[in-house]
């Protein structure tokens, strides 16, 4: 695990506001020289503690105006079940986020679509299409007030 004192933080947070920021800009913005910033960067880089760097699109002028929190349940909690779940996740790119939990609900999942006739394409198609989903509750988003996603 790598050291987050007070300028890797800074850096951490600078980059996840601008990922594209300049070296030279972020060194200023942190108060390191140029070379003592780029070192740090790499190595935060290098260590993994920065997986990538990600455009942040506008989901509206991509056609897409339907977004949803889906939680699901599976009737059987085989390895082999939630396997073949997230794989058919992995293949769906209405499907941008699934996450495994804990509670009521196996998983989470977060879709983007164009709008309601898509999802309902995606919920008979996709969901519906899987043995192992039992229980399926959308939570169809209105605003985003805060979305700190990359």
């Amino acid at each position: 695990m790598i050291e987050l004192d007070r300028y890797n933080s800074k850096i951490l947070r600078e980059l996840e506001i601008d990922g594209r920021i300049s070296n030279l800009e972020l060194a200023e913005r942190i108060g390191l020289s140029p070379s003592a910033c780029l070192r740090r960067v790499q190595e935060l880089e290098r260590s993994g503690v920065i997986k990538g760097y990600r455009a942040v699109l506008d989901r509206e002028k991509l056609g897409i105006g339907f977004i949803a929190y889906i939680a699901v349940g599976l009737s059987d909690h085989t390895v082999p079940s939630q396997e073949s779940f997230e794989a058919a996740m992995r293949a769906s790119p209405a499907v941008r986020e699934c996450q495994n939990t804990t509670g009521i609900f196996e998983y989470l999942l977060r879709v983007e679509l164009p709008d309601i006739a898509a999802y309902k394409r995606f919920h008979v198609d996709v969901l519906g299409a899987l043995p192992q989903v039992n229980s399926i509750t959308t939570y169809v988003v209105l605003d985003s007030p805060k979305d700190e996603r990359g």
